[in-house]
C-alpha cells in the first residue's frame, strides 16, 4: 500500500467515525436490538456506497453547479433527521412507568424477532440508516473534492477513484456494525428503564438538533 493510500485511509476513517446523524441513528437502533443496530449500520454503509458511486461518476458536480437542487436535498435530509429526533422524543412522553413498560415491550419484541429470525425486524432500521446517510448532499461533494487529491498525477483516474471509494465503504462496514455491536454488548446497562430513557433522550435531542442545523443552513444561504 503506497503512502497516498495510507494517508487517504486515515482521512477517510476520521470522516466515517466522526459523530453525527449516522452514528446517532445506529446507536438508537442498537438499543432496540442487535439485529436492528447492525441493519441500520448496513443501511448507512449503503448510503455511503451511493455517495461514493456518485462521486466516481461525477454526478456530485451537478449538485455543486445547481444550488437550488443542493438546497432542496439539504432541506429534505434535514427534515428527515428532524423527524427521527422528534419521533424519538415523542415516544418518551408519559410517566416513567409507561416508559419502562414500553422499553420492556420493545425488548420482548426484539428478543422474539431474534428468536424467530424474521427479516422484517431489520427492514425499518436498514431503511433509516440508508435514508439518513443518502439524504446528506454534502457527502458526494466532499468525496468529489477529496478523492482527486489522492489520485497520483499521470495514473488512470477511474481505477484509483474506485479503489478509494471502496476503502470508504469498507471502513463504514467495519465501524458502524462495530458501534452497533458495542452498544448491544452494553445493553445490559443501557437498556434498563432509567438508562434507556436517558440514552433515548440524548439521542432524540441530538437528532433533533442536527435536523434543525441541517434545515437552517440552506435557509441562511438562500
Amino acid at each position: 500500500m503506497d503512502a497516498q493510500l495510507i494517508a487517504f485511509t486515515g482521512v477517510a476513517a476520521g470522516m466515517v467515525a466522526m459523530p453525527g446523524a449516522d452514528f446517532t441513528v445506529v446507536v438508537r437502533n442498537a438499543l432496540v436490538s442487535r439485529r436492528a443496530g447492525v441493519a441500520c449500520a448496513l443501511g448507512v454503509a449503503g448510503g455511503l456506497l451511493v455517495h461514493t458511486a456518485l462521486a466516481v461518476a461525477g454526478v456530485a458536480a451537478v449538485l455543486a453547479a445547481v444550488p437550488a437542487l443542493f438546497r432542496a436535498l439539504q432541506l429534505l435530509g434535514g427534515g428527515y433527521v428532524l423527524y427521527l429526533g422528534a419521533r424519538t422524543l415523542w415516544s418518551l412522553r408519559g410517566s416513567r412507568a409507561v416508559a419502562a413498560e414500553a422499553t420492556g415491550t420493545r425488548q420482548a419484541r426484539a428478543v422474539a424477532a431474534e428468536a424467530t429470525g424474521t427479516a422484517s425486524s431489520a427492514v425499518r432500521p436498514l431503511r433509516q440508516g440508508f435514508v439518513t446517510n443518502a439524504l446528506n448532499p454534502k457527502a458526494p461533494i466532499t468525496f468529489l473534492s477529496l478523492l482527486p487529491q489522492f489520485v497520483p498525477a499521470g495514473s488512470p483516474a477511474l481505477p484509483r477513484t474506485l479503489l478509494l471509494a471502496l476503502i470508504v465503504v469498507v471502513l463504514a462496514l467495519l465501524w458502524f456494525p462495530a458501534v452497533a455491536l458495542l452498544v448491544d454488548r452494553l445493553g445490559r446497562w443501557l437498556r434498563g428503564p432509567r438508562a434507556a430513557r436517558a440514552v433515548e433522550t440524548v439521542t432524540g435531542a441530538a437528532l433533533t438538533l442536527l435536523g434543525v442545523l441541517l434545515l437552517l443552513e440552506p435557509l441562511r444561504a438562500a
